[in-house]
């Protein structure tokens, strides 16, 4: 078995710490990530995704297990009391927010759905805080093969399996043959023809994050890798990478490791 590592600089996950937000009763779940405050505020648990209900949506298919992930968050807040904080984005464009949010006890609403296997990683460039330790949470219940990562469509994909995963969300595991920069724009080729071949592509105006913490985009060229993201269809199957947390280097590649972010301040 491989060991991956992340691939971010340490110290770099307390960049900035996390601000605190608003505190108040959870009296509705409504899915695997999101519940609602006594007072009406709809929270988004940021950096994870769980598996998703319809929630009115036509000819929406339920997730497996998102139901079980629905529950699992109910027994975790539901009637509880909840601060939230803020490492990014406050709000999106449904005027959810976009929080972390920890029990009176200290135990981490995130952290502990993601332990458990009833979610996983799912980071933003502008709300990067606490991602270091999912992606590590991630990794261990991936392992034992809890909750989610029981089923095979939600499993780490190879690079071949992505053609048949257009449009979705996926985990990809393969060896970055050649990385380039072309007209500011960076390619990680995971296949012999990039016309063609599965590709990660970083665009001009995504590289700030990664000069920020010195990451060397290039230097993963020859080294086994994981990303995550949307796949799309552009010379075959593409995904768009924004910031370093997409990445995931096998241990004996590895350029960095992360230290403990400030997200962990109960027990799991």
């Amino acid at each position: 078995m491989i060991l991956f590592v992340l691939s971010i600089l340490s110290g770099m996950a307390v960049a900035a710490d996390l601000e605190p937000g608003e505190t108040g009763l959870v009296s509705r779940v409504i899915d695997g990530d999101t519940f609602v405050l006594s007072d009406g505020l709809e929270v988004r648990l940021i950096g994870l995704q769980a598996p998703k209900l319809p929630l009115g949506r036509p000819g929406f298919a339920t997730w497996p297990l998102a139901p079980e992930a629905k529950s699992a968050l109910q027994q975790i807040v539901l009637d509880r009391t909840v601060s939230l904080s803020y490492g990014g984005a406050r709000r999106d464009r449904y005027g959810r927010a976009l929080a972390q949010a920890h029990r009176a006890d200290g135990l981490w609403v995130q952290g502990d759905m993601i332990r458990r296997g009833m979610a996983r990683v799912y980071s933003f460039k502008d709300n990067r805080v606490c991602v270091s330790d999912l992606l590590a949470l991630e990794m261990k219940a991936r392992d034992a093969r809890l909750g989610m990562w029981r089923f095979d469509g939600y499993r780490v994909r190879s690079v071949p399996e992505t053609f048949d995963a257009i449009d979705t969300f996926q985990i990809v595991e393969g060896r970055v043959l050649s990385a380039a920069r072309i007209n500011r724009r960076t390619f990680l080729n995971f296949g012999d023809d990039w016309r063609t071949d599965f590709t990660a592509t970083v665009a001009p105006g995504d590289h700030r994050p990664f000069d920020k913490d010195d990451f060397d985009l290039l230097a993963l060229e020859g080294k086994k890798v994981r990303v995550r993201g949307w796949l799309t269809s552009y010379n075959g199957p593409n995904m768009v990478i924004t910031h370093p947390e997409q990445i995931e280097i096998s241990a004996d590649d590895s350029l960095e490791t992360a230290t403990q972010s400030p997200c962990q301040t109960g027990p799991l």
